[in-house]
């Protein structure tokens, strides 16, 4: 989180809520693993990430291929495999869908060179955010039909595509679905269905992302089909939506995370090379550069453009083609980041205007694009603490995305109304939504009104930090221990650390609205510490203070320092 983000927002009218600070529990598996020989803190931090016992220490600190589950115990796989399989010797070929994202675009990038590899004749369709809107359309139906096609396999879609499964078995397509999302309190699909959160499946970790499910998918079909299976090239790609998409990174997520990361260093894949340089980034690599640079340039395709010049990035063997296409995603993200910052001002505006704020906020215009609508809803909601949807206006209806909070479960706040909505789906805190222009002024007043009883606190800023040391503790050792928990992520947070008091030595601005800060401890020790965007708090410093942040690696000094995230005057 960057300085900017950690300010609490409030509106004219409002007395902010301050920021509450609190050590992180000690976990219950405290003894038994300081027993099983780990310190006290790594204990610690291993217990609040669901660490119980010695095996699953060793199984989260050194992740291994082997501490995957079997594919085929997931409900649905044994039947998609059976079905894909068959399909080398039936006639017409696989039209598969996938979505317009990082986790749609590595999921269809795997299956599709797992399909050749197997020799099943396979076509790729990614919708078109602006022109088609989010998953399985009525039209990718019509396109399979007319290009001969006998199966249809959605990959990071499908589970709430009723209708237009029903069109496609209507005209001669069975349907394998592999998906992640929810499936809310309706049907089921009529397909085969491969999706751990459907009440039927038992599969021992259920939050896997699509890329996960396709890495499944793939491991599972090329040894049903005798194929050798390349682990390593199949990690690379599905680590790349696992991170990119926020699922927990934990269990499974975390051993594609880990051995993918490590995977992308040896990778020979024109296109991720040329993505690399274009982003700036070399190995090793870690969980932010796919969060912060890989995967904001996969996504950027999808979001101003076409997704197609993302999959084909990722399977080309043209070098020439490779440096076309990285070039063309790093236009299309300084694109996006632009139109991106005028939606927030925009929306901004409006909210400022607003006075008292509801607590919920719902905004829509026909101005903005629909392709980042959804990562400004998260700026706003995080700049706000309240859950945030934002829609763009086309002809008589509204679609868009909406972003929660901690604490607030959207998917199922906005469930109740589910009937009204023309399309709805998503994730607990992360959903995406189509409303007839007819209903949406009503529907907000509704969702205002019912939002009334969630509790103040969910709009407090809360820091839970899980280490409180002194400057002269932050060292290499501290360091390596904390690296120890990479690749960071859902569920398994970047350790935060409680630091004071200190003492301002020296501030010394940089960049672009950037600081420095020189402190030292009472313990005599001095401490680095780095704020983004900080330039215009350096107030904060005056007197005795008290910091929470990360401890870091400067590259530059390769010396430990903490990256801030908040600070308050000490006592």
């Amino acid at each position: 989180m960057s300085g900017s983000e950690a300010e609490t927002a409030t509106t004219p009218t409002e007395e902010p809520i301050p920021s509450e600070w609190v050590m992180a529990p000690a976990p219950e598996s405290l003894a038994t693993l300081v027993a099983a020989g780990h310190s006290p803190a790594l204990a610690a931090l291993l217990g609040r990430r669901g660490v119980t016992t010695s095996e699953d220490a060793e199984h989260f600190l050194a992740p291994r291929v082997q501490h995957l589950h079997d594919p085929l115990a997931l409900f649905g796989m044994k039947e998609a495999v059976a079905r894909l399989l068959a399909q080398r010797k039936a006639p017409g070929h696989v039209v598969v869908v996938g979505d317009y994202d990082v986790d749609g675009i590595s999921s269809t990038a795997l299956v599709m060179a797992t399909l050749t590899a197997c020799g099943i004749s396979a076509e790729a369709i990614l919708p078109h955010r602006q022109h088609d809107g989010y998953g399985l359309q009525p039209q990718h139906v019509d396109r399979a039909v007319a290009h001969g096609a006998t199966l249809l396999l959605t990959l990071d879609c499908g589970t709430s595509a009723h209708q237009e499964i029903a069109l496609a078995m209507a005209a001669g397509l069975e349907t394998i679905v592999v998906d992640h999302h929810l499936p809310g309190d309706g049907p089921l699909p009529d397909a085969i269905l491969v999706n751990p959160q459907q009440a039927r499946c038992n599969y021992p970790y259920p939050e896997l992302a699509a890329a996960g499910l396709s890495f499944k998918l793939c491991l599972a079909l090329a040894e049903a089909a005798g194929r050798s299976v390349p682990v390593e090239a199949l990690l690379r790609i599905a680590c790349l939506g696992t991170i990119a998409d926020m699922v927990p990174l934990t269990g499974e997520n975390r051993v594609i995370a880990a051995l993918g990361l490590e995977a992308l260093k040896d990778t020979r894949s024109l296109g991720l090379l040329a993505l690399f340089r274009t982003a700036r980034i070399h190995p090793p690599f870690g969980a932010s550069d796919v969060g912060y640079r890989v995967g904001p340039r996969l996504n950027a395709a999808g979001r101003i453009g076409s997704a197609d010049g993302a999959l084909e990035l990722l399977t080309t063997r043209d070098a020439d083609r490779a440096e076309e296409l990285a070039e063309e995603l790093e236009r299309y993200n300084t694109e996006r980041r632009a139109t991106e910052a005028r939606v927030v001002e925009e929306v901004e505006e409006r909210i400022e205007a607003r006075g008292a704020l509801p607590p919920i906020l719902v905004e829509w215009d026909e101005g903005w694009h629909r392709g980042v609508v959804g990562i400004a809803a998260s700026r706003i909601s995080r700049k706000y603490r309240r859950p945030t949807l934002l829609l763009q206006v086309e002809g008589d209806s509204a679609s868009g995305s909406g972003r929660s909070v901690p604490g607030i479960q959207l998917f199922d706040f906005l469930s109740q109304w589910g009937s009204e909505y023309l399309r709805f789906g998503g994730h607990a805190q992360a959903i995406g939504l189509s409303i007839s222009m007819d209903r949406i002024e009503d529907l907000r007043g509704r969702w205002e009104t019912a939002a009334e009883v969630w509790p103040e606190e969910t709009r407090r800023r809360r820091y839970e930090y899980e280490l409180e040391v002194q400057p002269g503790a932050v060292d290499h050792d501290l360091y390596r221990d904390l690296a120890r928990l990479e690749p960071y992520g859902m569920a398994n947070p970047q350790p935060m650390v409680r630091i004071g008091p200190m003492q301002l030595k020296q501030l010394r601005p940089f960049g672009k609205g950037h600081l420095r800060v020189f402190a030292k401890g009472s313990d005599g020790r001095e401490l680095s510490l780095l704020g983004w965007n900080w330039a215009d708090r350096a107030e904060q410093f005056e007197g005795e203070f008290e910091a929470l942040g990360f401890v870091e690696l400067d590259r530059f000094s390769n010396r430990p320092e903490l990256r801030l995230v908040e600070v308050r005057p000490y006592g």
